[in-house]
């Protein structure tokens, strides 16, 4: 129920875009719509929160808000890093969970068009019935393909599928204006003007409103094998994971984690793998492979070649773990971030630097860490370079420096400041400080011409 009482016009303009039901204002407003899962910023109540069900009934509001110049902040699951969902004072959230449609399951094309608010689990289960799979697995199947697309989300998959941006084919999005335009569809490849659909893909927010998604998805293997190995350096780990790249086994996960790490995170979840103590207290990281496959055969000739790699090169031992267990320590995995927020983390990173520079990049860690009196954790995919870290540091401006050489280390090695989290609201400082002023320049210009009156998500990634 809308308070009409504060900006009347406005949100009279809202309830008549979708209904006086389906805004709400002030003490109505639920605590879950103020805020993201980043860990460093703050909540924050807006003017409004509406629930449209329509692509019409988001252009209304978008026009709305944009004769008002009043910011605009989109909503998925909120199950976003960095920020970028947390609202702005005095501003409208365009929450999606009334558009959670699947629209269509293309089994001959292998497509699915979908609305923004549906889950990854909801998108999952229905695709699963027809042997398929959308291959995105961020960590979180609560996630939205909403979020998804605007932050380019990726997850431990990606060695084999890639990202979200190699999936999604086509968008339907809604600019500030109220003008609703269409990119790609059900082709995979097309040269045809600039490509809308990839500047769109990982933009935040801040460019426009996806209200539909066309998604490029997979045959659903039927088999899989978890193999898991400790090394007593990570030198080790990763000198095995190119040999693991260009096997042609095709790992559809290939993961780092390292002993803290792995100690929380089994803890975290209840699970016990087994392996020795006198293996636990020399292994200083693991590495984690699943490979999959149509036939048992392939996954077991496939697993065998990867444990021989591994021992090979000098692990401790060798597990192929049984299936509860592999896909429990996947589960423990994806679940790293709870795991650090619950142990008391002060914020995370999850710079991506090419995955041979894996070593050179966490001595440079390990040694900020240690001149700033910070604790630094982690894990990651190996496969691509992207590094997850938690940065235990109480100190906030201590912590603000010691963000900024973990990310600059990164930089120096030919990285990125985000793998797969986005800058948000949370990392923009560092984003326009170490980024390229010349293509900063340019993302300004872009964004004036999507967005003229700046409405859409304003302090995330340019302020």
């Amino acid at each position: 129920m809308a308070d009409t009482t504060v900006r009347p016009d406005l949100i009279d303009a809202l309830v008549a875009a979708v209904g006086d039901a389906h805004v709400t204002t002030g003490a109505g407003i639920a605590a879950d719509d103020t805020h993201d899962e980043a860990l460093t910023a703050t909540s924050v109540t807006p003017l409004a929160v509406v629930r449209p069900a329509t692509t019409a009934e988001v252009a209304a509001v978008l026009r709305a808000a944009d004769e008002a110049r009043v910011p605009v902040t989109a909503r998925g699951s909120g199950t976003g890093l960095s920020g970028a969902a947390v609202p702005i004072e005095g501003g409208i959230v365009v929450a999606f969970d009334r558009m959670a449609a699947i629209v269509e399951i293309d089994t001959e094309n292998h497509m699915a068009v979908v609305q923004p608010g549906v889950t990854l689990a909801q998108l999952d289960e229905a695709v699963a019935a027809h042997g398929l799979v959308y291959p995105v697995f961020p960590g979180e199947l609560s996630a939205s393909v909403g979020g998804n697309v605007a932050t380019n989300a990726g997850g431990m998959r990606a060695v084999r599928y890639g990202v979200t941006r190699h999936h999604v084919l086509g968008l339907e999005a809604v600019l500030p204006s109220g003008e609703v335009m269409r990119t790609g569809g059900k082709v995979v490849k097309a040269t045809s003007g600039y490509d809308l659909t990839q500047l769109l893909i990982g933009s935040e927010g801040t460019l426009a409103l996806v209200t539909e998604a066309t998604l490029k998805l997979h045959p659903r293997l039927a088999h899989s094998a978890t193999v898991l190995a400790p090394f007593a350096t990570l030198d080790q780990v990763t000198t095995v994971v190119p040999a693991v790249v260009r096997s042609g086994v095709g790992p559809m996960i290939l993961e780092y984690i390292d002993l803290i790490t792995m100690a929380a995170a089994t803890a975290y979840v209840g699970l016990d793998l087994g392996i020795p103590q006198q293996i636990k207290d020399s292994a200083l990281a693991y590495l984690v492979v699943v490979v999959e496959g149509r036939t048992a055969e392939r996954v077991e000739e496939d697993t065998a070649l990867v444990a021989e790699m591994m021992g090979a090169a000098g692990a401790l031992d060798v597990y192929v773990l049984p299936p509860a267990a592999g896909a429990g320590l996947i589960d423990a995995r994806e679940k790293a971030f709870w795991v650090a927020k619950a142990n008391g983390a002060d914020d995370i990173v999850d710079v991506v630097v090419p995955r041979a520079s894996i070593p050179e990049y966490l001595a440079r860690v390990s040694e900020i860490a240690g001149a700033s009196g910070s604790w630094i954790a982690g894990c990651g995919h190996a496969g691509d370079g992207n590094v997850h870290l938690s940065v235990f540091q109480a100190d906030a401006n201590l912590r603000r420096g010691v963000l900024r050489d973990v990310v600059a280390a990164g930089l120096a090695l030919g990285g990125a400041i985000s793998g797969e989290h986005g800058i948000g609201t949370e990392k923009q400082h560092l984003f326009l400080e170490l980024t390229d002023p010349v293509n900063v320049a340019v993302m300004r210009r872009i964004k004036a011409a999507f967005d003229p009156h700046g409405i859409l998500n304003p302090g995330t990634l340019l302020d």
